[in-house]
């Protein structure tokens, strides 16, 4: 999610009889119920739309909206917006964000954008790497703790992730952490395909960029080790250009797999390409 600028100048106007209230937010139509009120604050935008900070008038808390825009278009998303919100009323855990309402649409017989409200944090760890903060092996252990926590929570309720970030980690003041964006996770009961093209690509693990549909849980672990490496190095541990360069950044520091360790890759190509690749001899990371 990227840092919007903080401007909490966005005139409000009242629809359907002062029971909701609409901004423009980056010419975004942004339109909620009338319990959420003034001044609202754009946090952070992404794919998916806009979220804002504002305060729930009945519970006196401030809390993040996020408008997942034009939710219905395809079935996909639509599975995936119905998945998050499912999880989120599931779960219920320190470090996994707490989802606080789902906004009801004005015209419930004809609405497209779905508002979802969550707790409101102070920042995400992508924005505290990228920042001067100095950062002590305390900080990266007590994040890395929390992660792996929250990590172990939603493992334990047979769901993955499916798309770790340090975006998607977000931080309080206090240095708490919560895992957020469920929108690609699912529960590992669900009998579908499992589709290979999740995970921000910088940390997706190996068995993914080899077209694997058969993978497990341990997608999430590979993406947090890139997560804690890139917070100790204040760098990204495997920034790919793309797909294949990627998989070429990783057998390089880490070293070229054999073929028994490609038992689990099925699709014939992506074998193929492991095999032409420069040999790289094993080695640790750190």
């Amino acid at each position: 999610m990227d840092g919007a600028p903080m401007n909490s100048d966005f005139p409000v106007v009242p629809t359907h009889n002062g029971m909701f209230l609409q901004y423009n937010i980056f010419n975004n139509l942004f339109e909620i119920s009338s319990k959420y009120q003034p001044p609202i604050m754009p946090i952070g935008r992404g794919a998916y739309g806009i979220v804002c900070s504002v305060m729930n008038s009945e519970t006196k808390e401030m809390v993040a909206v996020k408008k997942i825009a034009n939710a219905f278009d395809n079935h996909m998303d639509a599975k995936r917006t119905l998945r998050e919100i499912k999880l989120l009323r599931h779960l219920d855990h320190e470090n996994v964000i707490g989802i606080r309402d789902v906004i009801p649409p004005p015209m419930p017989e004809a609405f497209s954008d779905v508002y979802i409200a969550t707790e409101l944090m102070d920042t995400d760890l992508h924005n505290i790497i990228r920042s001067n903060q100095d950062l002590s092996e305390e900080h990266c252990q007590y994040f890395l703790y929390q992660i792996l926590r929250g990590l172990k929570y939603i493992h334990s309720a047979n769901v993955i992730h499916r798309d770790l970030k340090p975006s998607n980690l977000l931080l309080n003041a206090n240095c708490d952490l919560k895992i957020c964006d469920f929108g690609l996770a699912r529960p590992t009961s669900e009998n579908d395909i499992m589709t290979e093209y999740v995970v921000t690509r910088w940390y997706r693990a190996p068995e993914l960029l080899l077209n694997s549909t058969d993978y497990t849980s341990a997608i999430d672990v590979w993406s947090v080790g890139c997560i804690f490496m890139e917070l100790m190095n204040r760098q990204p541990l495997f920034p790919g250009r793309d797909h294949m360069h990627q998989m070429r950044l990783i057998t390089e520091r880490i070293g070229t797999p054999t073929d028994s360790e490609l038992g689990f890759v099925r699709n014939e190509d992506a074998r193929k390409y492991i095999r032409h690749l420069p040999f790289f001899p094993t080695s640790a990371i750190c």
